[in-house]
């Protein structure tokens, strides 16, 4: 193979080509869907992209990397829209994340990602920092549910996320056809009760 078109478009000094990142971020999804985890190495995914394995390195550290962004983009956590009605937000992030751990791509990602943590810790913070935005916003709508005496003073961001993220995995491990709008429903009015005053 040639030069990528990376290596064609960037010079010295200059930003490197966005569509080339697009394209690597695009194989992954697709390889995802296509034979899971285990389909998405390196050279598969330069070669879906037409491009290089040293353009996938100049731009992620490692692979599981490139597939947490693939799998998990920093737009999913700007997607949570809250208002007024605390029940009405609660059950948004269950749906939010049942929606996004269940997507194929998700399904297909996350039990490769959970392995992979170990291994390389600034996937940890990586992934943290995505979603940070979400635990700050669903921590000042929990203030103001507080505040309002809608929710229990102990009330805290980090402990519903990590309710809902664990009932969706634990859904995904046990019964995975039965996480439907109802399954959301009823573990939203679950995490409701628990933060009653």
């Amino acid at each position: 193979m040639g030069k990528d078109i990376d290596e064609v478009v960037r010079g010295a000094g200059r930003p490197r080509d966005p569509r080339i990142e697009q394209a690597l971020l695009v194989a992954v999804r697709d390889l995802l869907v296509e034979g899971g985890y285990a389909a998405v190495t390196v050279a598969a995914v330069a070669d879906r992209a037409g491009t290089t394995k040293a353009a996938l390195y100049r731009r992620w550290p490692a692979l599981p990397h490139l597939i947490h962004e693939a799998a998990f983009p920093g737009e999913l956590a700007e997607d949570l829209v809250l208002g007024n009605d605390l029940a009405t937000d609660i059950t948004g992030v269950v749906r939010g994340t049942r929606d996004t751990l269940c997507s194929p791509i998700g399904a297909a990602a996350l039990p490769g990602l959970l392995a992979e943590v170990g291994a390389w810790p600034d996937l940890h913070a990586a992934m943290m920092r995505r979603f940070a935005g979400v635990f700050a916003a669903l921590e000042d709508r929990l203030r103001t549910a507080v505040a309002n005496g809608d929710a229990h003073p102990e009330a805290r961001a980090d402990d519903v996320l990590r309710l809902a993220i664990g009932a969706v995995l634990a859904g995904l491990l046990l019964t995975p056809s039965e996480l439907d709008d109802a399954w959301v429903h009823r573990t939203s009015a679950t995490l409701i009760r628990s933060l009653r005053p």
